[in-house]
């Protein structure tokens, strides 16, 4: 089958002899990926991993059929279509039924722990029953798109919402204009945040983001972000910010755009070790919370509004590619040229 392979910093190729995946464990699921793309996160390895002769199996969101079920499989059936979140989990463990599945005691991430990649034509999923998500009624094609978000990006910005306690009548901030980000928007807005303030500065993720309920787009960085957001907020800032970006300059400017008392909802993938939070943060009482989105949690929960159109998170992809597409696919994210790459198999 075809399936996208990293070899190294910046190759990216699609191979069309990887091995069919196989039922190996009696627990497992094959689902035949219907849509898959490219996640922001996949660009630390691309723009990092070392040579590889062989190549490895990458991309971790996906939607498909499911193709064969192991005998152990209780709950998945075949011909279900099935969303599948960014860790596999067997969502039993006593973390798992705390909602933190990306930390489940058996799980893994795909790609890696010899698993298969999302960015193929098939993958073999280990605890089916516990991982895949059954999307109900017959395969949509104007849904697909905003079902695939319920893998990860979608969540992962609601993830940052839930972690700052964002409430009906919430000021919010949203520090990033990425998909995550622009997630982070559309989840703050159906919390019911009366006002969301986005930091970014490419015009069409920021219009986007007017879409999704921002109410206030500010341009600037650093310090000039932090003094107009004050700016904006009578002095005090903002109940809630929402850091979607991962870099100690973006944390920074939440902690300080956060009112006394508020909390900051972190869900950028680390690029640091330290977290700015001295004596000032400290005497105002902010708070942090977040870290990896456990998507499986929020699944059941989001999906509602995305079966009806209440929400359209799927509006994060401006860029549709077949496996050929793939490659520069990595590269027009890579160069801002594209906010979110959705794959089609």
């Amino acid at each position: 089958m075809k399936a996208t392979l990293i070899h190294g910093k910046h190759d990216i190729r699609i191979s069309d002899d990887v091995p069919d995946p196989r039922i190996r464990d009696d627990t497992d699921a094959v689902v035949r990926v219907v849509r898959s793309c490219i996640c922001g996160s996949d660009l630390w390895p691309y723009n990092s991993a070392e040579p590889s002769a062989q190549g490895n199996r990458i991309g971790h969101e996906f939607l498909g059929v499911v193709e064969e079920v192991g005998s152990g499989v209780r709950n998945t059936r075949k011909g279900q279509l099935v969303v599948a979140p960014f860790v596999w989990a067997d969502n039993t463990c006593d973390y798992c039924e705390q909602g933190l599945q990306t930390s489940c005691r058996h799980g893994g991430g795909w790609g890696s722990d010899d698993t298969d990649g999302g960015q193929g034509e098939a993958v073999r999923v280990p605890f089916a029953d516990g991982t895949l998500v059954p999307m109900p009624g017959e395969p949509d094609e104007a849904l697909l798109a905003s079902m695939l978000t319920l893998s990860d990006v979608f969540p992962t910005g609601h993830h940052a919402a839930v972690s700052a306690n964002v409430r009906k009548g919430d000021t919010v901030a949203v520090v990033g204009d990425g998909a995550v980000g622009l997630s982070a928007v559309l989840a703050a807005h159906r919390l019911g945040a009366e006002r969301i303030i986005l930091l970014g500065r490419h015009t069409d993720r920021t219009d986007l983001g007017r879409e999704f309920g921002a109410t206030d787009v500010v341009a600037e960085r650093g310090d000039e972000a932090i003094e107009k957001v004050r700016e904006l907020t009578g002095g005090d800032g903002v109940h809630a910010a929402l850091e979607c970006v991962g870099f100690t300059e973006a944390l920074r400017t939440a902690i300080e755009v956060t009112r006394d008392g508020g909390l900051v909802g972190r869900v950028g993938v680390s690029q640091y070790d330290e977290v700015p939070l001295g004596v000032k943060s400290f005497m105002r009482n902010v708070g942090i919370r977040g870290g990896v989105a456990p998507a499986r949690a929020y699944i059941e929960e989001l999906l509602p509004d995305v079966l009806d159109g209440t929400v359209q998170p799927g509006k994060v992809f401006d860029r549709t590619v077949g496996f050929d597409g793939v490659p520069d696919g990595y590269r027009a994210m890579n160069d801002r040229e594209a906010l979110k790459v959705l794959i089609k198999p």
